[in-house]
């Protein structure tokens, strides 16, 4: 019987099996940042095992309040700095070179095809868009992950989506994710590996994988993967040349990490998405969609474009040619976060910057704050905000607000018209 990607990897990262369905694998990567780690470091400070089982395999971040708004965040903010010094982690971006973690990690070339890799949080599948098998951890598999490099999982059960037909002008890589939640259900992925393949995902750049991979857990998914290609190859390759003689041979080598033709999958799903128009969430869970079209109309008092979906220059330069020339509506707040100083560089040096400015938008620092009602954005009770995040659960951008997830394209046509409504570019 042949295997999909998820077992392969797990096959050449396996130590042992202490019992039935239990994988002991090795880690290539633990990444860190200062919500879920310090609770991990003092634990491990308590039992007198404070040290790491590789520094150069550890990359950490402060990313989700930045700079520190309060005492208590600067004092995880401490824990994690102080913690990187003494274990000589040099990958720790602190204020200043830090950006959202599922942005600025892939950034730096840390993902590899093949590769394992785990943090304390559930967007970790995004790092899937690379074909590896990346996932989010509690704080006991955490601790272990840092201190002994492995870390312990089930035996990978697969679904795969076959996305067929060409998306229509308007209509992105957050919009077809949306829809494939939608489809499943929030439950329809539990315990499962997700595969996002067919000829859409081909035409897909990086960026736009990312964003597939990144919401895999919304519906209930343990990673996300996508096969890597040369757009893969092409990404990585800052990273990589050295290490191969040609980009032709790193495709070859990267090509080994996908499914073979007998695997099997608990469920296939094969969609062609031609005639999907752009969505948002419509409640409380992001598999409670409507064509935005149907939400026409509907007013809203915030704007926010960025995170470790929707907040790379791709996302930007989409937002930007929308709000061009334009002005956000009275009464709206357009709050724009770059994803990383790499990105907000990139759109300074791109003027776009200068569009959102002109557009009336407030343009922050990188930082995950707003996307679960922590910083640079928080909702009051009863408004209603057009984000590009990630997660609409009731109270997540604040309490008694009111998110609606949808794409930079929507969002930023939102921002103009002050009401939810399809983008210019979007010919239904």
């Amino acid at each position: 019987m042949g295997k999909t990607i998820a077992q392969k990897i797990f096959d050449a990262h396996l130590v042992e099996k202490p019992f039935a369905g239990t994988n002991i694998l090795r880690l290539d990567r633990v990444f860190c940042h200062e919500i879920t780690t310090p609770i991990a470091i003092n634990d491990l400070v308590e039992r007198g095992m404070d040290r790491v089982f590789d520094p150069g395999k550890i990359k950490a971040v402060i990313d989700h309040v930045t700079p520190a708004k309060d005492s208590k965040c600067a004092m995880q903010e401490k824990i994690l700095r102080d913690w990187a010094a003494r274990n000589g982690i040099k990958d720790f971006f602190d204020i200043g070179a830090n950006g959202v973690c599922h942005a600025i990690f892939p950034e730096k070339g840390f993902v590899r095809p093949g590769f394992t890799v785990i943090m304390g949080d559930s967007h970790t599948c995004t790092h899937g868009a690379f074909g590896a098998f990346a996932a989010g951890v509690g704080t006991t598999d955490l601790e272990v992950g840092i201190l002994k490099g492995v870390c312990s999982f089930r035996e990978p059960k697969t679904i795969k989506f076959i996305l067929k037909g060409e998306l229509k002008p308007g209509v992105y890589a957050k919009d077809v994710i949306l829809f494939l939640i939608a489809h499943i259900g929030v439950n329809g992925a539990t315990n499962c590996v997700v595969e996002f393949t067919g000829p859409v995902v081909d035409r897909f750049g990086m960026e736009e994988r990312m964003t597939l991979c990144n919401m895999a857990v919304e519906a209930g998914a343990t990673s996300g993967i996508c096969f890597p290609d040369m757009a893969t190859v092409d990404y990585l390759w800052p990273f990589i040349k050295d290490d191969f003689a040609s980009k032709e041979e790193a495709l070859a080598e990267y090509s080994k990490w996908t499914d073979d033709i007998d695997a099997e999958y608990e469920k296939v799903h094969e969609l062609d998405l031609s005639a999907l128009e752009p969505v948002c969430t419509v409640g409380y869970k992001p598999d409670q969609i409507k064509k935005v079209s149907e939400m026409a109309g509907t007013k809203v008092d915030q704007v926010y474009i960025g995170s470790c979906t929707n907040g790379r220059i791709s996302d930007l330069r989409v937002a930007a040619e929308i709000l061009r020339g334009k002005h956000v509506a009275p009464g709206v707040r357009g709050i724009v976060s770059p994803a990383t100083p790499k990105v907000y560089k990139d759109a300074l040096d791109e003027g776009l910057i200068g569009v959102f400015m002109d557009a009336g938008f407030c343009v922050t620092n990188s930082t995950c704050g707003a996307c679960l009602g922590m910083s640079n954005g928080v909702l009051a009770e009863g408004e209603v905000c057009a984000s590009t995040t990630n997660r609409n659960f009731n109270g997540r951008m604040g309490k008694g607000g009111m998110v609606h997830l949808m794409s930079p394209a929507t969002a930023a046509a939102t921002a103009v018209a002050g009401t939810i409504v399809n983008p210019p570019v979007f010919r239904g």
